[in-house]
């Protein structure tokens, strides 16, 4: 059954609306004033609109000077090679980003959660993080452009620490797929990475991954750390130390700046735990 609703039902009926108060107000100011009144009104009208609009301009102009004023500072507070390094890792990381075709919100998101969670990145070098996302985005060059200028400039130990970082950032999801493992064993032997550095870098990661690991797994994973197979005796896992602590020193990577140092200083930790742990299995080795 079709039920018929009277309109507003017994309520008192709505007030003409927007439209309706400004058809009396311009009778009103016809009454009272004639055509000039009305001229004079609706030009402080457009007069306050254009003002409004004209502020609203200001303030993006104001803010956008602001931004670039802060990037400015920031950078000439850096050296050189800090800055093309970061330059050429968020290109890069924008270019395995665009791999699917797009690079969606999110993506760009997490690029700058990297930087702004595992860098300790702040406010005045996360905008410089979205500036340099955005030229990302309009640059032309490919990732394989990008790899060879960045295996120009730098020397095998930030090429090292490169590859870290973008499996920091490939690992913060949950699932990483075949696609983007591929695409690090491309990066790595664009970069010229040894194997067993990479695999170094390689397992530590994967480990995470998995989750929970058990004792095999853990030593397993040591060696790995050290770029040995499983069961390599101490003398192998003396000298892999020896090689990984200079590669991965500190002063090594100082120009790059004070938060690729701690990346550094957050690897050294890793291959002296290994180190410790494996030296274990060997009684009376010094």
């Amino acid at each position: 059954m079709i039920i018929y609703q009277r309109h507003g039902g017994g309520a008192t009926p709505p007030g003409p609306g927007c439209g309706g108060c400004l058809l009396l107000l311009v009778i009103s100011l016809l009454l009272l004033g004639g055509a000039p009144l009305l001229i004079n009104f609706f030009g402080i009208l457009l007069l306050a609109l254009l003002l409004l609009v004209l502020s609203v301009i200001s303030a993006f102009w104001g803010f956008s000077w602001y931004v670039r004023r802060q990037i400015r500072r920031y950078e000439q507070s850096q050296s050189e090679s800090h800055n093309i390094f970061v330059h050429q890792l968020i290109h890069i990381l924008v270019r395995i980003a665009q791999l699917d075709g797009t690079v969606t919100r999110a993506e760009t998101a997490a690029i700058s959660d990297f930087f702004r969670v595992h860098l300790g990145y702040g406010h005045q070098q996360l905008l410089w993080v979205r500036e340099l996302i955005k030229q990302a985005m309009a640059s032309p060059l490919t990732l394989d452009d990008l790899l060879t200028d960045f295996r120009r400039r730098f020397g095998y130990e930030p090429r090292m620490i490169l590859l870290e970082l973008i499996y920091r950032v490939i690992y913060v999801n949950e699932r990483v797929s075949e696609q983007e493992l591929a695409i690090l064993q491309r990066i790595a032997d664009f970069l010229e990475i040894a194997p067993h550095d990479h695999q170094a870098i390689r397992a530590k990661y994967q480990a995470r991954a998995r989750g929970v690991e058990s004792e095999s797994g853990r030593e397993t994973r040591y060696y790995q750390v050290l770029g040995l197979a499983p069961g390599a005796d101490f003398a192998r896992i003396k000298a892999a130390y020896r090689e990984l602590s200079k590669q991965y020193h500190p002063d090594k990577v100082n120009h790059l700046g004070e938060e690729f140092r701690r990346v550094a200083e957050e690897k050294m930790k890793e291959i002296n735990e290994a180190y410790q742990y494996l030296k274990k299995k060997f009684p009376g080795s010094g």
